[in-house]
């Protein structure tokens, strides 16, 4: 088991997840307008959803692996260039992020569930990072590729579930940071892009 490959993989997660996006942007929002447990519902369905990419994953990447090994690094490679993509994506995006024009209704905590998880599974872009992102992590040549993929989804769903939970509990806090700090996208914005970058590097080598 190679534990600075899962180092690497922890760190990357974790700086993916802070860099603001529509989940976490959504998640800020509704524990703004309606408490906490509205944020931690919405939360619980976007990580119950991410299971079902890890799965498809999962058994997908077995596959490849089964068949080709020349298939398996096509994948990393496609998937390197595919993190190359979402940094210049990244790079022409605006830095300003704009919290003034989320217009966040009231639900029930079941409904927040429910929606946070399909806006996960529903979003085939999840389904391709997720593509992209696992299988240049897998760390062991022991251990089942499946197991392997598994373990990468279940730390993923943790460090991500953890970020997720404190912009829940600070949220007037972390809005109040984000609108005074003007350049604090910019920040988030080249987070984003140099771990894209770095995680494609560690792909191809």
């Amino acid at each position: 088991m190679d534990i600075e490959v899962l180092t690497a993989f922890v760190l990357a997660s974790a700086a993916l997840a802070v860099a603001p996006g529509p989940d976490n942007i959504y998640v800020l929002m509704q524990s703004m307008v309606h408490g906490r447990k509205s944020g931690i519902a919405t939360v619980l369905g976007l990580m119950s959803g991410c299971l079902v990419h890890t799965t498809l994953v999962a058994f997908g990447v077995s596959v490849i692996i089964k068949q080709n090994e020349i298939l398996f690094t096509i994948l990393k490679v496609f998937g390197a260039l595919y993190l190359l993509y979402l940094a210049y994506s990244v790079y022409r995006s605006s830095d300003v992020i704009d919290l003034s024009n989320n217009k966040v209704s009231k639900k029930s905590f079941k409904s927040l569930f429910v929606q946070g998880f399909f806006m996960n599974v529903l979003n085939p872009k999840v389904s391709i990072f997720f593509l992209a992102f696992f299988p240049g992590f897998l760390f062991s040549n022991s251990i089942n590729s499946i197991y392997q993929l598994y373990i990468l989804g279940g730390i993923f769903i943790i460090v991500s579930f953890f970020v997720f939970l404190f912009i829940v509990l600070l949220a007037s806090k972390v809005a109040s940071y984000i609108m005074t700090h003007k350049n604090i996208g910019l920040l988030f914005k080249w987070l984003q892009i140099i771990v894209f970058i770095t995680i494609a590097f560690f792909i191809f080598v």
